[in-house]
Parts: C-alpha cells; sequence; structure tokens
C-alpha cells in the first residue's frame, strides 16, 4: 500500500518554519471570502511551535518525537479524517471493527508524521492567503521550500470545531486533494484484502514504529 497521504501530509508537518506574508503584499490576491483569519494564525503557529522541539537541542530525538506527537494528537481532525477515508465502507463493517479501526488509526498517522520530522528540519512554509470554503471551514495556502529543491504549493484545510478551536482537516499537495488519494489507496486494499487486513495492516506498522523509537 502506498498510503500517498500519509507520506505527503508528513512531508509538509516537517517543516520547521513558517514565514508569514506581508498583509501589504496580500491585497491585490485577497479573494471576496478569505475565510477565518484564526486559521491562517493557526497553521503559523502550528509549525513554528511544533519545530521549534527541532532547534531544541537541549531535548533528545526521542523526547522531541514525543513533543511533536502531542501537538498533532491536539491539532489534527484524526477522528474526522479516519472516517473519511472509510467512508465507502462504514455501513457495511460492524462497530468493533469501526472500533478496531479508530483505535489504529490515530497511531498508524502519528507515526508517519513523527518518522519523517527530522529530514525536513531545513524546509520553510511560507504563507500566501486564506480562502473560506464553507461554514467553519478556511483554506490555507502556503509554499514549503528546502534549500536546493523546488517549491512545494500546499493547501491546509482548517475546521473550526463549535469550541473555537481550529484543527487541520485536509491537505492538498501540489493541486492533489490527499484525503481523496489516500481514500483510494484504502479502497484498494479492502477490496484486495478485506477491512479486518487493513487493520491488521496498521496495527503491525504501529508495532513496528514503537520498536523502532524504543
Amino acid at each position: 500500500m502506498r498510503f500517498q497521504t500519509l507520506l505527503a501530509v508528513s512531508m509538509l508537518a516537517a517543516a520547521p518554519l513558517v514565514v508569514a506574508v506581508p498583509a501589504a503584499a496580500q491585497v491585490a490576491a485577497a479573494p471576496a471570502n478569505a475565510g477565518d483569519p484564526a486559521a491562517r494564525q493557526f497553521v503559523e503557529s502550528l509549525a513554528n511551535d511544533a519545530f521549534a522541539v527541532l532547534r531544541d537541542k537541549s531535548s533528545s530525538k526521542a523526547e522531541g518525537r514525543a513533543k511533536f506527537r502531542s501537538m498533532l494528537q491536539q491539532n489534527v481532525a484524526l477522528q474526522d479524517i479516519g472516517n473519511r477515508l472509510i467512508k465507502r465502507h462504514r455501513a457495511t463493517i460492524t462497530p468493533a471493527q469501526y472500533s478496531a479501526y479508530q483505535a489504529a488509526l490515530p497511531e498508524f498517522v502519528l507515526n508517519a508524521y513523527s518518522d519523517r520530522l527530522y529530514d525536513y528540519s531545513d524546509a520553510s512554509v511560507k504563507t500566501l492567503r486564506t480562502v473560506g470554503r464553507g461554514p467553519g471551514m478556511t483554506d490555507v495556502y502556503t509554499r514549503v521550500t528546502r534549500p536546493g529543491s523546488q517549491p512545494v504549493d500546499a493547501i491546509w484545510t482548517v475546521k473550526k470545531l463549535p469550541t473555537g478551536k481550529n484543527k487541520v482537516n485536509n491537505l492538498t499537495v501540489q493541486g492533489i486533494n490527499l484525503s481523496l488519494t489516500q481514500e483510494a489507496d484504502f479502497n484498494a486494499y479492502i477490496q484486495k484484502n478485506g477491512f479486518d487486513a487493513l487493520v491488521t495492516f496498521l496495527k503491525t506498522a504501529n508495532s513496528k514504529s514503537a520498536l523502532k523509537a524504543a
């Protein structure tokens, strides 16, 4: 299984610095509906705060990884993402299968981010603009750059919860909607191997990651 979403998401998440574009430079490109300004601040703050651990030489890699995982757990809509990835199968699986899947998926996603954290410590993210895309949803347009590499454009879809808290709900990288891509990967795997096999795959990957981090 390719799991393109998690690989691409982890690449974006591993940028330790977000550079804000001055407001004056965005006036000409400002859309009619810029969405929630707090979504932009949320993305900038999340990236800067999360990857401050990369610059903290007083922490070990294991400690930094644990801090990073905690931040992701608090700021990524893991359950929403998980539900979206198996929406085609939700009506046909048992409550026990669903519970097993939702128990395994968050750990799998967090591991995918954290395991690749240190590969992108030299990257930066520039915020470009925001666009509202419906009640409680705002797209934050960014550009990811690394020395010696072509820039990558990415859109962070931010969801505002009823509590007022923002969470990352999806990413679109170079025009590819990562949730749709990951959903297709999951569907193909389930059709070939069955839903229980997907859960087993996630659990096995989680166990391997835990051993690696130990």
